[in-house]
């Protein structure tokens, strides 16, 4: 048994961590750490867990650590780097669900974060927590840093097919679309219902920070120099990542070899639900820790590739726990899937 804590127990990826691990046969949550929820119950905050935990949220100090074996740390980016620091320092593992451990470039990061990174040290020794890409390295890791929502829709669509060599790496078009969870709980007026309802908008055209996330790991994993753009958009439902990306694919390749490129890449992965030619939906993952993924290819050579996640899940806590789980050799669906998949892709 692992005993783990939670900073930013309160928050979305916080709550969604509670939930996944009460159902971990391995885990022990222990500590739960917040800021404006200190002294309340979780249970009390967050009433859907009545009945399933009653622990109070404590203000961070290092000296809890000594309770704990791994450390989650949900904070948004900025705001988890000094936390990150104290819990390495004290030889725990550590799981930074934000975004300050992702980028392997400081400057980079000031650039699209908009702040200054004040432990760059801990930079060249954080692991990519991309569970498909980089088990070995996660395995021994002990700081993951885990990939955000959009990158981990858009990586895990892209890599196969760069990695086979089997699309041009350039002009490559990407369209995202998340739910309103993905900006987390704080209160901004394009935020509230009525501003969201009923309409979709794109936002952070060409500044994002996932940009240089994407751009960084499509390199490291396959090998291959990428030229993309992105825009994201803002969905009207709660949870989802939807994403459309528009490629060509390279000269006399044929359906088969872009479905032998994922079966090559994912056949013994859990989590990836490859559906040939079928198109996915959002609908199909909510809730769950699974990427869907299909395909059309066109007359012009051009390739439109679909891949739909749960950003709270794959795209935040369920992928959190899926690198805890290679991280302490538990089998990958442990809390997250009580019996795997067939480790065979069915094409439709």
């Amino acid at each position: 048994m692992i005993n783990v804590g939670i900073v930013g127990a309160a928050g979305y990826s916080g709550v969604e961590l509670i939930k996944l691990l009460l159902n971990h046969d391995e885990v022990i949550i222990t500590k739960l750490f917040g800021s404006s929820t200190v002294g309340s119950y979780i249970e009390e905050i967050h009433p859907s867990l009545r009945d399933t935990i009653s622990l109070q949220v404590e203000q961070f100090k290092k000296e809890a650590l000594e309770e704990v074996n791994l450390l989650f740390v949900a904070m948004p980016s900025g705001q988890s780097m000094q936390v990150v620091k104290e819990a390495v320092n004290a030889n725990i593992k550590v799981i930074d669900i934000g975004g300050d451990f992702r980028l392997n470039d400081a400057t980079v990061y000031t650039k699209y974060y908009n702040h200054e990174h004040s432990e760059v040290e801990l930079l060249s020794s954080s692991v990519y927590g991309l569970s498909e890409w980089n088990e070995e390295a996660i395995s021994s890791a002990k700081l993951i840093a885990n990939p955000g929502c959009y990158p981990t829709s858009i990586l895990l669509a892209l890599l196969p097919l760069l990695k086979e060599n089997v699309i041009e790496s350039k002009n490559i078009g990407i369209t995202s679309y998340s739910g309103t969870s993905g900006a987390g709980k704080s209160v901004t007026a394009n935020m509230i219902f009525s501003e969201v309802n009923e309409s979709v908008r794109a936002y952070k055209v060409g500044n994002h920070q996932h940009i240089p996330e994407i751009k960084q790991y499509l390199k490291h994993f396959s090998g291959v120099e990428t030229n993309f753009s992105f825009v994201p958009h803002l969905l009207p439902v709660t949870r989802g990542i939807y994403t459309t990306i528009h490629t060509l694919l390279k000269s006399n390749v044929t359906e088969t070899e872009v479905i032998n490129a994922f079966k090559h890449n994912y056949s013994s992965s859990p989590f990836i639900r490859f559906m040939g030619t079928e198109v996915p939906e959002i609908k199909s993952v909510v809730n769950t820790n699974f990427c869907d993924i299909g395909f059309r290819i066109f007359e012009n050579n051009t390739l439109v590739l679909f891949s739909t996640i749960d950003n709270l899940v794959k795209g935040a806590a369920g992928q959190a726990i899926q690198n805890m789980n290679i991280m302490f050799g538990f089998q990958q669906t442990e809390g997250l899937l009580r019996c795997s998949k067939k480790q065979s892709l069915q094409i439709k």
